[in-house]
Parts: C-alpha cells; structure tokens; sequence
C-alpha cells in the first residue's frame, strides 16, 4: 500500500467515524467529538486531494488551491460547501465559543455528503493513474 492509498484510507476511515459520532444524541461531548472529527476529515480532504493532484502533475499547496484544482479537474462540483468548511475548520481550530460549537455542529450533516463523494471520486482518480 502507497502513502497516498493510505491516506485516502485514513480520509474514508475518518468519514465513517465521523458519520457514527454524528448518529448519536447530542452532548456537550459529543459535539465537541464531532467537531474534532470534522477537523480530522477536512484536513484529510485537502491533503487528498493534494496527493492525487501530484499523481496528475498537480501542485496544491493550501486548501484554497486544492479545492480550486478539484474543481477545475472536477472532483467536486461546488466550490463554495468547501470554502465553508474551510471557514468553519479555521473557526473552530484557533477559538472555542459554545455558540460557534453549535453553529458548526448543525453544519456538519451538511458537509458529509460532501466528504463522502470526495472520498470516492478521489480513490477512483487515484485508481486511474495507474
């Protein structure tokens, strides 16, 4: 197994977790253990799509360039859930306010549609450079 293959996995793996986390009722704890989680995964979005745009001779050298090579290669067809996450991960990353919490916990079904396809579409690109 590759480093990128193993990413793409932890990426996957991270969703799936984050998906069980986001099942369960709502606590103080629990939302706090979602948000990390969501953390986890966009880090591991971006840097997904970091590798596999190096398998296509792609540099992306921030989370803003990555989703902007993804969209253009079309690995994602809207830019803008992206950005969101990226404002809600640098929100929650550098300040913690209950009400942000909250904020950011509603969002976060709404994101995983998106994690999930990227996920997905990101292993087949992978698959096809080889």
């Amino acid at each position: 197994m590759t480093r990128d293959d193993i990413l793409l996995s932890d990426f996957a793996k991270a969703g799936e977790r984050l998906v069980e986390a986001l099942s369960q009722p709502e606590t103080d704890l629990l939302r706090d253990a979602c948000i990390q989680r969501f953390e986890f995964c966009f880090e591991l979005a971006w840097k997904s799509i970091q590798a596999v745009g190096r398998a296509y001779g792609q540099d992306c050298s921030s989370p803003r360039v990555a989703f902007g090579i993804a969209l253009r290669n079309g690995w994602i067809s809207d830019e803008i859930p992206w950005l969101d996450m990226l404002t809600a991960r640098n929100q929650t990353s550098h300040t913690y306010r209950e009400t942000l919490a909250q904020s950011v916990y509603a969002e976060l079904p709404g994101f995983l549609g998106h994690l999930r396809a990227l996920s997905q579409t990101l292993r087949e690109r992978l698959d096809d450079t080889r």
